[in-house]
């Protein structure tokens, strides 16, 4: 079963990780890539690249017929799927061996019972793993699961039987709110995973989202390699992991390593493979799922156990027997990680899309980046909006969370909107810090949602100022003549220049004058006098006023000012003469946020609409969205239809103001 070349049969971070550990061994690697993959890192990175179709995914990445066609094209022996896409497809696996290539993971008969969420609860209570109560949706119309879940007992969550990563799931804390989740997640399951079936479980309020890695071989062999703590969650979407879990004792740890060899064991499994389970306050815990592929949070447990999952992975798949058994298995220290997207955390998380303008991710003791982006790389809408995974290790939990912190600070990523700032505020929250996270964290202390990081008058006027300089420098560039020590002299006092500057909350009137090195800004009534030392490459030590500020900076030909200051990131336009605002939801004109199908209309044309009603399902980057009315009114105009592609900033509605109308 020996084999020397891969294809790798998935994008981003987690084929850039799979291409590194498979050359490290010697290996080939073919990559396959989509039409807005052309210039990922990935690409370039393997041995050989086959472009395999257009940039949605049903038609490149999830087409089994073009992934078996480019391994056959480039004489792959083997086949790794990542994570995602085609990963947990047991159509794919079959079709793989049929095609007498190496399925790098678990059998087709394992990934089939264990995919489907109803099924998979059968089986472990049969193999006598305790699972979550909970009943399969099946036939019942509405009615009869709105009674059913009562019996259950609210709040319930709704979850697709086919699904997994958090898409296909709704919470419902109530009748009231069960109709519309039901329809959600159906709606969601099918587009995701071609299958509506549903399945409802009750929602354990204050319990934590622990898993176990296992792996298994093809000589009987099974194994755990420790636990890690998955609680801290956005719309059932992991944001932050470690390793090990922090509320878990030594008995705790072993009893639930058993019961995911168990679960491991009662389908035959091979490979990697993640046992799910849900903790309450009791230290009773419960089947939730089990992942039949390498997980995205993998990194924290290699980071622990000193393993490579996917050079085991690898081996597993040539026939080898494990290299260990489970008194071999040493956790030693602490590690986390945190999931950077481009997404907008005070908008819903909704995700975001743009050219990176730069990335530099940090480097330093116990850190390891995970990423599959580059400076000028374009995020596209046809995907998920992960874009690299930080991770720190340290002896202890607070070592490793402290570096965490800074390395999210330190790896600056301008252009698209990120949730750098949100990840920072989560590991210095006070539920965090005293290992209480549970998978209630984001609803706990963000009750009101997550606030938009708006600039302060100091970062405004900084913003200026480098802004003004670039200015600056560009004409001295044009100038062959003009010594630097000239840059800012005058014989005369300079009047102030008029400086006009927006982003996504406001726009800023601002002065500006410069003398000698000194530059000074006036932001409504405050006055800034900043000196700009640049260190490196758009990096600057700042002193404004009395205060030193380090700040990466990026100044467009566009006059887009990008700014990272600590884990914030800022965007601002430099207004010029004759420059008008407009905003994405002008009063009653609701423009699409980001590129993506419309699933549904929810509104008809003359209907009266209330503010913050949702007007239509948009789905973006594997996740539908709720277009929400901005205004009360009635609907003027639709621009859309059921099944059409929306463009960013394509007008979706038009609603008559009813406040204005009435005026």
């Amino acid at each position: 079963m020996a084999f020397d070349s891969i294809l790798v049969a998935n994008r981003g971070e987690i084929a850039c990780r799979i291409i590194r550990t498979a050359h490290d061994l010697g290996l080939r690697t073919i990559a396959v890539y989509s039409e807005a993959d052309a210039k990922a890192p990935h690409v370039a990175l393997a041995d050989e690249a086959v472009l395999i179709g257009p940039g949605p995914a049903t038609e490149s990445y999830l087409n089994i017929e073009r992934v078996l066609d480019a391994a056959e094209a480039r004489g792959a022996a083997a086949i790794h799927p990542g994570y995602g896409f085609l990963s947990e497809n047991e159509l794919f696996a079959e079709a793989v061996e049929g095609a007498g290539l190496i399925f790098i993971g678990p059998p087709a008969s394992a990934i089939r019972r264990m995919g489907n969420k109803a099924e998979a609860k059968r089986l472990m209570s049969a193999a006598g793993v305790p699972c979550v109560p909970g009943f399969e949706v099946g036939d019942l119309d509405d009615a009869a699961v709105i009674r059913a879940s009562d019996e259950l007992g609210f709040p319930v969550i709704v979850k697709a039987a086919a699904g997994g990563g958090g898409r296909g799931m709704r919470l419902a804390q109530g009748e009231s709110e069960l109709a519309a989740a039901l329809s959600m997640a159906r709606s969601e399951a099918l587009n995701a995973f071609g299958s509506g079936e549903l399945i409802i479980e009750k929602a354990l309020e204050g319990a934590r989202h622990v898993e176990v890695q296992i792996f298994a071989d093809n000589h009987g062999h099974c194994i755990h390699l420790g636990e890690r703590d998955c609680s801290v969650q956005r719309r059932h979407q992991k944001v932050i992991e470690e390793a090990p879990c922090p509320a878990m004792n030594p008995d705790l740890s072993e009893r639930m390593g058993k019961a995911a060899v168990a679960a491991a064991m009662a389908v035959d499994y091979r490979g990697a493979g993640t046992v799910e389970f849900m903790l309450d306050t009791s230290s009773a815990f419960y089947f939730l799922e089990m992942n039949t592929r390498l997980q995205v949070e993998h990194p924290v447990t290699e980071m622990v156990s000193g393993l490579d999952l996917v050079a085991m992975q690898i081996a597993v798949a040539q026939g080898k027997p494990l290299a260990l058994a489970q008194h071999d298995v040493r956790i030693r220290g602490h590690a986390i990680e945190a999931r950077l997207y481009a997404e907008d955390p005070a908008r819903d998380f909704l995700p975001g899309t743009g050219r990176i303008a730069l990335w530099r991710p940090a480097a330093g003791k116990g850190l390891r980046i995970d990423c599959g982006i580059k400076t000028g790389l374009d995020v596209s809408p046809y995907y998920d909006p992960l874009l690299a995974k930080i991770i720190a290790w340290g002896e202890t939990r607070e070592i490793a969370r402290n570096r965490l912190v800074m390395a999210i600070r330190d790896s600056v990523l301008l252009g698209p909107v990120t949730n750098s700032a949100f990840l920072a505020d989560i590991l210095t929250m006070e539920d965090f810090t005293q290992c209480a996270a549970t998978t209630a964290f984001i609803g706990k202390n963000y009750p009101d949602g997550v606030p938009a990081t708006v600039p302060t008058s100091q970062e405004i006027a900084l913003a200026a100022a480098l802004s003004l300089r670039a200015e600056q420098n560009a004409a001295f560039g044009r100038a062959p003549y003009v010594s630097p020590t000239q840059l800012g002299w005058s014989s005369a006092a300079l009047l102030p220049t008029p400086v006009h500057l927006r982003d996504a909350h406001a726009e800023y009137e601002l002065t500006a004058g410069c003398n000698g090195d000194v530059w000074t800004v006036g932001v409504d009534k405050e006055q800034f006098a900043i000196t700009l030392e640049e260190r490196t490459d758009q990096t600057f030590r700042a002193r404004v006023n009395d205060r030193t500020i380090d700040v990466v900076a990026v100044i467009s030909d566009k006059a887009d000012i990008l700014l990272a200051i600590g884990a914030n990131r800022f965007t601002f336009q430099r207004m010029m003469a004759g420059d008008r605002t407009e905003t994405a939801a002008a009063g009653g004109r609701v423009l699409a946020p980001m590129p993506g199908l419309v699933i549904e209309l929810l509104v008809k044309e003359g209907q009266e609409v209330a503010k913050g009603d949702a007007l239509a399902i948009l789905e973006a980057m594997k996740m539908q969205h709720r277009i929400i009315a901005p205004v009360d009114g009635i609907v003027k105009q639709i621009g859309v239809k059921p099944g059409e592609q929306a463009g960013s900033d394509d007008l979706m509605f038009d609603i008559e103001d009813a406040e204005k109308a009435e005026d």
